[in-house]
């Protein structure tokens, strides 16, 4: 058992501190407090970090830390903190090590026995739970859905298994394709769309996924996007032709009958054949 509180003399400190998702006014006292005592932040775009810091009149010095130089700058975080410095970590947005680098310096401070300790705040995760509408007794975070057709589908597939409501980051471009996948595999559970959390132009829409992955593909959303599914039941895999149906008629309202079908079979992975067949019925 290791713990992350050192007790060496002169130690410096970790602070894994959690920044503002979109509303600068966000940041806790106590974060404000550490970015401007720490000797140094460590974040993963000193430029986003920047602004947030200018917002606040903070002068701490930064320094990248990201997943492309992590080898590099991790040792010498580790030797700063074993001089006695005080480090901030902090992601683009949201609390750091959620889809975010940073676990393996986490790990490598706790097995040195160093001090590392959490200033607590804003999350897109918990943020999107809160104003879904969706069951919140159980959830399970599984971060960005894979880009590849096939491979989304085989990682959504697996999560079948899994109970609760899930939680998803998935970028405004691909979230219609995401959500015509759900469509097919899941089509009798709700889910949710959050976009924008915290910020003008905040949004929650929920329907079916066939019903979202129609009004996605007819006008796409912008922003930053939390995906949420709600836990399944009775007829979950059930194939769901109508919901389909549907989607395919909300599509021929903006697109000609060759675009809409073409769209829909390559979402849901049915026969062209049959998507024209139920295309000409609607027309």
């Amino acid at each position: 058992m290791s713990k992350s509180k050192s007790t060496k003399t002169g130690d410096g400190t970790l602070y894994v501190v959690a920044t503002p998702i979109g509303n600068l006014a966000d940041w806790t006292f106590r974060a404000v407090d550490i970015a401007k005592r720490a000797d140094v932040i460590a974040c993963e775009d000193t430029r986003v970090t920047g602004k947030l810091l200018h917002h606040y009149g903070i002068g701490t010095r930064m320094m990248a830390y990201h997943e492309h130089n992590a080898a590099e700058m991790r040792p010498k975080l580790i030797a700063m903190l074993e001089e006695g410095k005080q480090v901030a970590l902090m992601s683009d947005a949201g609390t750091p090590l959620i889809s975010d680098p940073g676990y393996k310096l986490i790990t490598a401070l706790r097995e040195r026995g160093l001090r590392i300790e959490v200033i607590p705040g804003a999350s897109s995760v918990t943020a999107a739970l809160s104003v879904a509408g969706l069951p919140t007794d159980q959830f399970f975070f599984a971060g960005f859905a894979p880009n590849k057709a096939q491979a989304r589908k085989a990682w959504l597939e697996e999560l079948a298994p899994i109970p609760g409501t899930w939680v998803l980051f998935e970028s405004a471009k691909r979230l219609a394709k995401t959500l015509a996948d759900i469509a097919v595999i899941y089509p009798a559970r709700q889910v949710a769309v959050a976009r924008e959390l915290t910020k003008i132009y905040e949004e929650v829409v929920h329907g079916t996924a066939a019903e979202l992955a129609a009004a996605m593909e007819a006008d796409p959303l912008r922003g930053e996007i939390v995906l949420l599914v709600a836990p399944g039941g009775e007829g979950d895999h059930a194939p769901d032709e109508e919901a389909l149906k549907a989607m395919l008629k909300t599509l021929l309202e903006t697109h000609s009958t060759k675009e809409a079908v073409a769209i829909l079979t390559e979402q849901s992975g049915l026969p062209r054949k049959k998507v024209y067949a139920w295309a000409l019925a609607l027309t």
